[in-house]
């Protein structure tokens, strides 16, 4: 088949649709240093044919160790400095988890700042937000209608939002293209992974019908702050343009087709948010003047509240969905930092303080390149964490063939996170045999070299990046059955 730059847009435009513990402490007490179990490392051996068919460039490092001793079974290069992607979010969700306890929640509250008389507020209405990651648009509605259960009808105020309680973020990596929905704005008030859904249809001989909404299962409230336009050109794919109270995005005519959907980012969350809470209170009857934000926490009667489900279940979807926004809220829930590169530095002093190791942090979630840490760092916390809450909330990885294929019914399971940037791919987790001892491993992977090379426009989709990250995710499955038929 033809592959035409009409369709190669096209396919760029819809292809980003679509995210023990009853007893654990809320916080852990400092490790003991672990060490490397009395063993000596030892350069792996029987591993360089693999590597070399892999054919990847750059630099691989791995360790593999037993994780309840520490002792380092098989090494290559596991001092180099690597990014890791996505396992970051590994190391955000233990450091979570460590600070703020696996049952913690985020508070989304509703709250008064005068007397209540005849359904009517004496003062202002203020919507603010707990940090909340998985706020999404159902929740909020099952917000307004526990306000409206109250007998709430309207304000002599203001309608406030207070976004706050963690650091206003435009965006998480300034690196990325504009309208990725994975690289979004972070605030203390999030909606929908502050995420807002564009979708397009043909009305016509060369006409469609746009709209955006901040849809959920229940809910599809339409959306006025941000909004797009189409222009007549093949490219750039799409353009932002950012005011104080609005989101103005067009988009190439040449990449819509016959019709599409995709979600793109958010740059004022709280006023997103507000919005959508506008619209939904409405719904029962409750008048609410346009939102503004409040630079300081107004005090009041709380009206109405919406919980999160606990962090721990919040950190397994993270893990398994490998959400941004997630983690960077985590990370800066769990530091209450001033600023997001604060936050990362005190991720980095936690590491440190309870691992002994000492990794490059740039962010929470590994979406920016800046980070770096080794094989051995990233082992020696999973080896210290490993009696521990995190284990049992990495994801299913499961075992593969020689082509990378997942084999069903394996009866080796392998938790791991994984980690996908251009040219970078990086595995780590737990190997768990039947009757078998349990083992940690890391394995990073990447060319920066090829990675440093791409142009803004090549980085959603670079030239040969799909054909370099496959045969990385082989290697990295060759390695796991090879580890679990000579070690467990």
């Amino acid at each position: 088949m033809q592959l035409t730059r009409r369709g190669m847009m096209a396919g760029l435009l819809a292809g980003l649709a679509a995210p023990a513990l009853a007893e654990a402490p809320l916080t852990s007490p400092l490790p003991r240093r672990r060490g490397d179990g009395g063993a000596t490392r030892r350069e792996a051996v029987g591993t360089d044919r693999l590597i070399a068919a892999a054919k990847l460039g750059g630099t691989l490092g791995f360790v593999l160790a037993d994780a309840a001793t520490g002792a380092v079974i098989e090494t290559h290069d596991p001092d180099a400095p690597q990014p890791p992607a996505s396992v970051m979010k590994s190391l955000t969700a233990a450091y979570a988890l460590d600070r703020l306890g696996p049952a913690h929640r985020f508070a989304t509250l509703v709250l008064a700042t005068g007397p209540v008389q005849g359904g009517v507020v004496q003062g202002d209405l203020v919507l603010a937000g707990g940090g909340d990651p998985v706020l999404d648009t159902d929740m909020l509605g099952d917000l307004a209608a526990r306000l409206a259960a109250t007998g709430i009808r309207g304000v002599t105020g203001r309608f406030l939002l207070w976004d706050a309680a963690l650091p206003r973020m435009e965006r998480i990596d300034t690196e990325q293209p504009d309208f990725v929905g994975y690289n979004p704005a972070i605030s203390g008030l999030n909606l929908n992974f502050n995420r807002v859904h564009f979708e397009w249809r043909r009305a016509g001989s060369g006409k469609w019908q746009l709209s955006m909404d901040a849809r959920a299962e229940r809910f599809v409230p339409p959306v006025t702050l941000a909004r797009v336009s189409i222009a007549q050109r093949e490219a750039p794919l799409f353009t932002y343009k950012g005011g104080p109270r609005d989101e103005a995005w067009t988009v190439a005519s040449a990449a819509l087709g016959k019709g599409g959907a995709r979600w793109l980012p958010v740059r004022h969350p709280a006023l997103y948010a507000g919005e959508v809470f506008r619209t939904l209170v409405a719904a029962h009857g409750i008048a609410l003047p346009e939102p503004d934000l409040a630079e300081t926490r107004p005090e009041g009667q709380v009206l109405a509240r919406q919980d999160s489900a606990p962090l721990a279940e919040i950190l397994r979807d993270m893990l398994k969905h490998s959400t941004n926004l997630t983690a960077e809220v985590a990370g800066m829930s769990a530091s209450q930092a001033a600023t997001h590169r604060a936050s990362a530095f005190a991720m980095r002093e936690w590491a440190k303080a309870r691992h002994g190791i000492a990794p490059v942090i740039a962010d929470h979630s590994g979406l920016g390149a800046a980070s770096r840490i080794s094989a051995a760092q990233m082992v020696r916390l999973l080896v210290d964490v490993q009696g521990g809450a995190l284990p049992g909330l990495l994801k299913e990885h499961g075992m593969h063939d020689d082509k990378g294929k997942p084999i069903k019914g394996h009866p080796v399971r392998v938790r791991a996170k994984t980690g996908t940037l251009n040219f970078v791919s990086a595995l780590a987790g737990y190997i768990e045999p039947p009757g078998g001892r349990r083992l940690a491993f890391a394995i990073f992977a990447a060319d920066a070299e090829r990675r440093a090379g791409l142009s803004l426009s090549e980085r959603e989709s670079p030239p040969g990046g799909e054909a370099w990250n496959r045969r990385a995710k082989v290697l990295q499955g060759q390695l796991i059955t090879r580890w679990a038929q000579l070690h467990a």
